[in-house]
């Protein structure tokens, strides 16, 4: 089932861009047609027949710049291959597959991996000296369920949170901290800022996005939704503020069917961005008439049913708890699909020992800690085992670390890493976060 990759407008004197591969394992790039790389792994051959898990992101700053062509799999088991261009980000122009671009590349996962060569000394450094800048600054941390462990304990050890994205924002607002320290991914910042107007909201590193979020630029959603005007715009919270300010609704994994059902039944025709799996998945459970964008989470696009089904047969015993981002196959042969906090209520009340998680692994801090008897085990994803780094969890979640949480709080400024909102974008996105907000309270009554 492969798509043809969509035209992509060239600048001024530019000329077309070599697709190039990033490999899951190593993050080095490769052109078209290379058969390996610096990892060994397959990458690409060129008759096309062999292709291993690949996937394209935006982690790289200037000088280089990776631009997503094209993301597709051949089958609903198959991997995900993505066809990017390597670019300078000022001109628009190619970039020569250069040892530099390599480094550049390396380098950068380096940067995200470094905490984990601290020894323990370093790391309680970081903490008592991020738990004395927190009560300096009139801060607290909110934190979410897929950052790294050492994360999640220190936004609780000091009085923050962790939670999902729309809690970490209600608890940011409703807590008398005059500032916000975000730990996840910057649309969750934007959120914090949007219901915070009068905090200062931080992040570790504005660097950390995710693939929903930038697989749904304004433009183009804008135009896409102009393109089906009678239909009513739900967007998941994984979106910027310029695509919720375009929005009629937002909504969360944990309310979505309940909303889609509540919108249907009042004859309505839903768009739905960015995540196709969750709007597929809700669609199927209401039978609403949902249109969806062509969206996905790098993560949980990668579990596969097989590797599920394998791993159910070596644990018979136990259950498969799966968050409704992954692929319908997937989905299917779930004993549990919901959020994050429903995976996680789930894994506490189930009586199984044993769980197989289809979503970040990230999440088994807080399952663990909640019930510490308990077996957990990753859902396999297209790496063996899902020991790749880029299966299982988050690349960008795994950037917000210590040292850069310290560099944040030591700096006035924060190092430039904080949130800001034009008030009259804020404004318009606050609309569809109240009907949101206030439909979640319905549902509790």
């Amino acid at each position: 089932m492969a798509v043809t990759p969509r035209a992509v407008a060239h600048p001024p004197g530019g000329t077309p861009f070599q697709p190039y591969f990033i490999c899951i394992k190593c993050f080095i790039l490769s052109p078209e047609g290379s058969e390996s790389g610096a990892c060994g792994v397959l990458h690409h051959t060129l008759d096309g027949t062999r292709r291993d898990p690949l996937f394209g992101c935006g982690m790289i700053r200037p000088p280089v710049g990776i631009n997503i062509l094209d993301r597709h799999r051949d089958s609903d088991e198959g991997p995900i291959r993505t066809d990017c261009r390597l670019s300078d980000p000022h001109t628009g122009r190619r970039c020569d597959m250069s040892a530099q671009a390599k480094e550049l590349v390396r380098a950068h996962l380096a940067h995200a991996d470094g905490e984990q060569e601290m020894t323990l000394e370093q790391r309680e450094f970081y903490r008592e000296r991020i738990k004395e800048k927190l009560q300096a600054r009139d801060a607290v941390m909110v934190a979410h369920y897929y950052t790294d462990p050492e994360i999640q304990a220190l936004a609780e050890e000091t009085g923050g949170c962790v939670a999902d994205s729309l809690e970490m924002a209600r608890f940011g607002k409703e807590h008398p901290a005059n500032t916000l320290i975000v730990a996840g991914v910057r649309f969750m910042g934007e959120t914090a800022k949007i219901l915070s107007p009068e905090k200062r909201v931080f992040m570790p590193t504005l660097e950390a996005t995710c693939s929903l979020d930038i697989g749904c630029p304004e433009d183009e959603f804008a135009a896409f939704c102009e393109q089906h005007p009678d239909r009513t715009v739900v967007v998941y919270a994984n979106t910027s503020a310029a695509v919720k300010a375009r929005a009629d609704w937002v909504v969360t994994s944990s309310i979505a069917v309940e909303l889609i059902e509540y919108l249907d039944q009042r004859g309505e025709k839903i768009l739905w961005a960015p995540d196709q799996h969750l709007g597929a998945y809700v669609r199927d459970k209401t039978g609403a008439d949902v249109l969806c964008w062509d969206g996905a989470c790098i993560v949980h696009e990668e579990f596969k049913a097989r590797g599920v089904e394998e791993l159910k047969a070596v644990h018979p015993g136990a259950a498969v708890l799966v968050h409704p981002e992954s692929p319908a196959s997937v989905v299917a042969i779930a004993d549990v699909v919901g959020s994050t906090s429903q995976l996680i209520k789930a894994a506490t009340e189930m009586p199984n020992d044993t769980f197989i998680v289809a979503t970040d692994k990230g999440i088994f801090y807080k399952m663990q800690q909640l019930a510490p008897e308990k077996t957990f085990i990753e859902a396999p994803t297209a790496g063996s085992g899902a020991t790749c780094r880029s299966c299982a969890h988050c690349p960008w979640m795994a950037m917000n670390g210590l040292e850069n949480t310290l560099a944040v709080l030591q700096d006035e400024n924060g190092c430039g890493q904080e949130i800001f909102v034009d008030p009259d974008l804020a404004r318009r996105a606050m609309v569809p976060l109240d009907r949101m907000l206030d439909f979640g309270k319905s549902l509790k009554r």
